[in-house]
This record gives structure tokens, C-alpha cells and sequence, in this order.
């Protein structure tokens, strides 16, 4: 006998005490072994065999015909019109009968033409959700086609897998264990009872080997699976063989075969992220975000604010993504080379300069995420570049200044104090104030302020021509997304931080 076989679900199958959850798992390890069901069968074949013997036998309603045991293709009763050559071959029983209905039902199953059963079954059911109409708590999923255009669902299978699937996303679960992802970013949260949790996409498929993991598909191009921790399976659509993932790991399946490529921890919400965004987004924060963004508007001082909601976005090469709210937009910047162009502030000098944005960023092996670079580095002192290091600490230099002799950096130039990215994925608020005639830098973080550090010599700022992520192809990479960037030409307050922060904040 197989050694995983278990023969508690059979009893109860037979004994008609199965739940719904038995029933999955039967059904799974039966689709999956032809020596399981092949033990099946001979199990209700000796179940019915050992009713045969106990039930008594009514003379008058023997019916003579021969019985030849299912295979688990096909059930042939072609013999069983013609008179039986020898009696010992006879069964005289109608139980013995519905012995081979039992073993011909079963056949159909295991062949997939007998789906009532598993079309009642639930596959997953919905835990929470932000920022859509449909699919709302509590609603028990099955093998229908969903889609959403805005916002996130989160979702736990039959087996305790937690699935967190955000928009636009089409999807269907074909079964506890099988998702079918035609788009969308979707995360994973898999224990050991739902191990060998699947997702198929258009080129390629994820299997879960009791891990945390993510899934990309765009509306076009090729899937991504990242590995948050564990392990994971991948295989390309037309490949011969598979690839083994582990924590750090992702790769681009395409065309057949799957290419490595760099973690991308920011891109997909996870399920430990949905308890602290769901507060605030199903609250009025939003509408007090956006009644404080038209304050900021107003200010006198504003160089230039970037929502990305405008039709009309500043020209580059970059993704259209949600931003922190659901129905909002943010570009989000994944290839190298991906950008955004942009010309704020003019030819004139800043002597004081204001920048913040709220950002999801990765965690990357690049030396810089470019924030905003301006383009006359090696020609105008000023220039400004807003920037995260490879420490992931917050930096701003400007071209032709110097550090003060007390300065802490390591590198020679103004950089924040805290590390700003978080190991997983979620959206932080940074902010940099400078005044050069006070000849400071000061960094803040979601609100706080983090670190002062000051100049030896400090040029007026100047803007003009700038870009937004990767700025020389090479050493300057953004990966992640930007949601409403702003520019002041002047010294924002410690509390007009704070306030802008708690403001746009998306958690609770």
C-alpha cells in the first residue's frame, strides 16, 4: 500500500460521514496518484465484497451477468449482454451490481467528465478587501472567472493559504490548490497543509513548496515569480525542465524559458500589509489627503507637484500601477532605463528647496535609486540629486558642495541618519529640507524628522531639466513606485512635514 494513503478519508467516504474538506483532499490525492486510485478502487471493491457476504441474498431477484473490474480509463459491460460460459463466473447479487456503478462513477470522476461534486465545493473564500464593490467578506469562491479593475481582495483557500491578489486582476481558481492568473500582481502566504499550492499564468506556472511568494502578470509581456522566502517551482510554458526558487530568487518566464532577474520586494502587497492599509482606505483619509494637496496647491512657494492622475504625465518609459489609494495611479518603474522626464524651477537659483514623495521601493544591488536628477551635474554648481544609497539611507547632494568638518558621512555627502526601506514591500513618506544659507540638510521619515547635517559650502539649488529613475542607465536605477512628488522653493517646518505625512498616510 502507498505509504501517504489515508485511509481515514476512504472510511469516512464510505461510511458517507466525508466534509467537504475530506472530499478536497481525497479528490486532490486521487488526481494526483494512479497508484491511489488504483488502491481505491480495490478498497470499495473489497468494501462491497465484504457487504456481499453479510447481506443475505434475495433468490427472486437474481439477475445473472459477468463483472470485470474497471479500469480507470474506461468501464466495458460489452460481455455483459451475452450468456456467462461458465456459473462460477456468475454473480448473483445486486449488490455486486451497484459494485460496478460504484467502480464506473468513480471512473468518471477520476476522468474528469463527473464535475457535479467538485463544482459545489469551495475552493477559497474572502477575507477582506479595499477600495472595490464586488467580491465582499465572506464570499465563497468556486471555480468562477473574477475580475477587479481597482483595489485589493485578499482570499484564503480550503487548505489555509493566504492570497493576496491586487488590481487590475483577472483570475479563477480551478481548484483549493489551483489558481489560474490571467492578470495581475498576486502574493502568497502558504502553509505546510496547503503546500503544493499552484498559480498558472499565460507563461508559466508557480508551485509552492511551503513558502511566501509573488506573482506578476502584466496585461502584456511575460510573468514574474518572486520568492519572498522558501522554496518554489518554476516552469516556463513549453519548457522541458523547471526551476527551483528559493528566498531571494526571481526570474521572467518567456518564450519557453525563464530568465533571472532582480527581487522586486516592494511590487506586491502582502498579507500582513492588508490589516494596516484596510483602517485608513475604508475611511474618509483619503478625501482629507486630497483637500490638503489642494491646500499645497495654493502655496506660493510650490515649484511643482506630480499626483500621476492627470491624463497628460510627463513623457518617459515606465508602468502605470496603483498608487496608494485604490483607482489612483503611480509610475512605477521596474526595467533599466525605465524613467520620467520632467523641467521644474526654471533657470533661477533656490537658495532654499523642499522635496518629498511618498514611495515603494525595492530593495536593490544597485549603488543608487535616482529620485530626482537633475541633468547639469558636471556643469552648474546646485545641481540637485535626490537619491536612496545602497545602505538605504536618504541622500541629497548638490553639485560643488562640501561637508562641514564635523560631518558624520561616510562618503561625502548629506545622507539620512535611518535606513528608509523597509525589508518588505510598503509605501514610506521622504522628505528633505535645505537652506543654503543656513548651510543645512535635514532628512524625514513618514514624518519624522531623522538627521541634520551640515555644510561647509552650500550653492543656491538649481532644477531645470530633470529625470525621475535611472538617470544614466547604470549606477543611478529606480525600482519601485513614486505617488505624488512635491517641490517647494522653500524650508517646509518640522510640522508642515509631519502634517503633509499624516495627511497622505494609507495606514492606520
Amino acid at each position: 500500500m502507498t505509504n501517504d494513503f489515508n485511509f481515514g478519508l476512504v472510511q469516512r467516504y464510505v461510511d458517507g460521514t466525508a466534509s467537504a474538506k475530506d472530499m478536497l483532499q481525497l479528490n486532490s490525492q486521487l488526481r494526483d496518484s494512479p497508484e491511489m486510485r488504483q488502491e481505491f478502487i480495490e478498497l470499495l471493491n473489497l468494501d462491497s465484497a465484504l457487504s456481499i457476504v453479510c447481506e443475505p441474498v434475495n433468490e427472486e431477484e437474481v439477475t445473472a451477468f459477468e463483472v470485470k473490474r474497471p479500469s480507470l480509463t474506461q468501464v466495458d459491460h460489452s460481455e455483459a449482454d451475452s450468456p456467462p460460459a461458465d456459473s462460477s463466473n456468475r454473480l448473483l447479487s445486486r449488490s455486486l451490481f451497484r459494485l460496478a456503478a460504484v467502480a464506473a462513477c468513480l471512473t468518471l470522476l477520476i476522468g474528469g467528465t463527473w464535475w457535479w461534486h467538485a463544482s459545489q465545493q469551495v475552493w477559497a473564500t474572502v477575507q477582506n478587501r479595499i477600495g472595490f464593490g464586488g467580491l465582499k467578506e465572506g464570499i465563497e469562491l468556486r471555480g468562477e472567472l473574477h475580475e477587479i479593475d481597482a483595489g485589493v481582495v485578499q482570499l484564503v483557500t480550503a487548505y489555509g493559504a493566504e492570497i493576496v491578489i491586487e488590481a487590475p486582476a483577472k483570475f479563477q481558481f480551478e481548484s483549493a490548490d489551483r489558481l489560474k492568473l490571467t492578470r495581475g500582481r498576486l502574493s502568497a502566504s502558504v502553509p505546510p497543509a496547503a503546500t503544493g499550492f499552484t498559480v498558472m499564468t499565460p507563461s508559466g506556472e508557480a508551485v509552492d513548496l511551503g513558502t511566501r511568494f509573488g506573482v506578476d502578470v502584466r496585461g502584456i509581456g511575460p510573468a514574474e515569480i518572486h520568492v519572498f522566502e522558501g522554496e518554489v517551482i518554476a516552469k516556463a510554458s513549453g519548457a522541458s525542465a523547471s526551476d527551483n526558487l528559493y528566498e531571494g530568487d526571481a526570474v521572467r518566464m518567456d518564450q519557453g524559458a525563464s530568465a533571472s532577474r532582480e527581487l522586486r520586494s516592494s511590487a506586491f502587497i502582502q498579507s500582513a500589509e492588508m490589516s494596516e492599509l484596510t483602517p485608513h482606505v475604508t475611511s474618509d483619509q483619503r478625501r482629507r489627503a486630497e483637500e490638503y494637496v489642494t491646500q499645497l496647491r495654493r502655496d506660493p512657494a510650490l515649484i511643482a507637484m506630480l499626483d500621476f492622475e492627470s491624463d497628460q504625465l510627463p513623457p518617459g518609459v515606465f508602468h502605470i500601477a496603483q498608487g496608494r489609494w485604490p483607482r489612483s495611479r503611480a509610475p512605477e518603474f521596474i526595467d533599466v532605463g525605465d524613467h520620467m522626464r520632467l523641467d521644474a524651477g526654471g533657470d533661477r537659483e533656490w537658495p532654499q528647496l523642499t522635496l518629498a514623495a511618498w514611495v515603494r521601493l525595492d530593495q536593490v544591488g544597485a549603488p543608487y535609486q535616482s529620485l530626482l536628477h537633475t541633468d547639469g551635474w558636471e556643469s552648474t554648481p546646485g545641481q540637485v540629486h535626490w537619491m536612496v544609497t545602497r545602505h538605504t539611507t536618504m541622500r541629497l547632494a548638490l553639485a560643488g558642495n562640501t561637508l562641514a568638518p564635523d560631518a558624520e558621512e561616510l562618503e561625502g555627502y548629506p545622507d539620512s541618519r535611518t535606513p528608509v526601506l523597509p525589508k518588505q514591500g510598503r509605501w514610506v513618506h521622504l522628505a528633505t529640507v535645505y537652506d543654503a544659507t543656513a548651510r543645512t540638510v535635514r532628512f524625514y521619515l513618514n514624518g519624522d524628522f531623522d538627521k541634520e547635517t551640515r555644510q561647509a559650502i552650500a550653492h543656491p539649488a538649481r532644477l531645470g531639466a530633470a529625470q525621475i529613475g535611472n538617470w544614466d542607465r547604470h549606477d543611478r536605477k529606480l525600482s519601485g513606485r513614486v505617488d505624488e512628488l512635491f517641490i517647494f522653493g522653500r524650508t517646509l517646518s518640522d510640522t508642515e512635514i509631519q502634517t503633509l505625512y499624516e495627511a497622505g498616510n494609507p495606514y492606520r
